[in-house]
């Protein structure tokens, strides 16, 4: 009975998101064993993404509604369930493994559930991340890294995506804290996701992040950028969330630095280029670069691998002598984001051939 409702489970969350995928050990079955007991995994297994009340979720399963109500709060509590509360009433629904579950354990991280998702990581998840990255989360430049004269997208600036904002909450990221850990300490900034909307406020209900000002969020950004970290808003124009990534600690750029071509596997609008007469080979940007696409050739100069490069623009704003700028992709190549969440959800779905 456990291995059924767990692998019924698993191919539930299989059909959000990027997937859930199963694997030859079964560590994903050890993943939802340790966050589930078999009660929550069969009311997850009653609910979908629909937002519903307690009342409409007891009367389909013929449960008192007090006591399907305390079961919704504690697994929403526990960051099993998406919880949406509005005066007096609250509505749950289902959630990914990401961004979902794994995130939500932010809060109470262990070590024993970071090594368990890492080992999920390399044996599955990496594959699902580089297959779907694109319409997950999408790589915006460093503003100062695009000449001023370029007419830049909103939802291609980070600043102006904070600015729309009614409110900002910020957070750790759940992936250096995962491998701070396990792995190592990379040394940047803890504190780096921005969280907006409903997901916002599912944070703060949580204890999970602060609220925060645009000011002190426009600083937290700038630092991020400083310490290296490449900013990536979930692929909408109007996102619920951004975070600040690094290559050796990020589920998704970790993953995109296993493929031999990232720059095909993301959405972004951007490549970097070198003026050779300019350089002076201090590999400055070598250091800089979270996804290798940059390397000294037998001139030592430095050199953009086109297919390596996703248009960051953190090479370019620490470069001592101005020889790497950012350019525009092809009008054929730029993409324009999806205008919602929702439409982001639809059009990965249909990626995934789920629809």
């Amino acid at each position: 009975m456990q291995t059924d409702i767990y692998r019924q489970l698993q191919k539930q969350l299989d059909q959000y998101s990027m997937g859930f995928p199963a694997t030859q050990s079964g560590i994903e079955l050890k993943i939802l064993a340790y966050l589930f007991s078999e009660a929550d995994a069969m009311m997850f297994t009653a609910l979908t993404p629909m937002l519903e009340n307690a009342e409409t979720v007891a009367s389909r399963l013929g449960r008192p509604v007090t006591e399907v109500a305390a079961q919704l709060d504690n697994m929403a509590e526990r960051g099993l369930l998406f919880r949406l509360k509005k005066k007096t009433e609250s509505r749950y629904g289902t959630i990914p493994f990401v961004h979902g579950l794994y995130e939500f354990q932010v809060k109470n991280l262990k070590s024993d559930f970071a090594e368990m998702a890492k080992q999920y990581f390399d044996e599955a998840f990496d594959r699902a991340m580089q297959a779907n990255a694109d319409f997950f989360l999408r790589t915006i430049p460093v503003h100062q890294s695009i000449n001023v004269t370029h007419n830049v997208a909103s939802y291609d600036d980070a600043v102006e995506i904070l600015r729309s904002k009614p409110f900002i909450v910020i957070t750790d990221c759940i992936c250096r804290k995962t491998a701070d850990l396990i792995d190592h300490d990379c040394g940047k900034p803890m504190e780096a996701c921005f969280m907006f909307g409903s997901m916002g406020q599912y944070y703060l209900d949580r204890d999970m992040g602060r609220k925060i000002s645009l000011d002190e969020a426009i600083d937290i950004l700038s630092k991020c950028r400083e310490a290296g970290l490449v900013t990536q808003p979930a692929t909408s124009q109007n996102p619920a969330g951004m975070c600040n990534c690094c290559g050796d600690c990020c589920g998704v750029l970790r993953a995109l630095n296993k493929h031999p071509r990232p720059s095909e596997m993301v959405f972004s609008n951007y490549f970097a280029v070198v003026e050779t007469d300019d350089c002076t080979g201090c590999e400055t940007c070598i250091v800089r670069c979270q996804m290798n696409a940059l390397r000294m050739n037998d001139d030592n100069l430095a050199v953009v691998d086109r297919y390596r490069c996703i248009g960051c623009g953190l090479c370019v704003t620490t470069c001592p002598t101005e020889a790497l700028k950012l350019v525009s992709k092809s009008e054929a190549e730029i993409r324009t984001p999806p205008a919602s969440m929702v439409e982001q959800m639809m059009l990965m779905a249909q990626k995934r051939g789920l629809i």
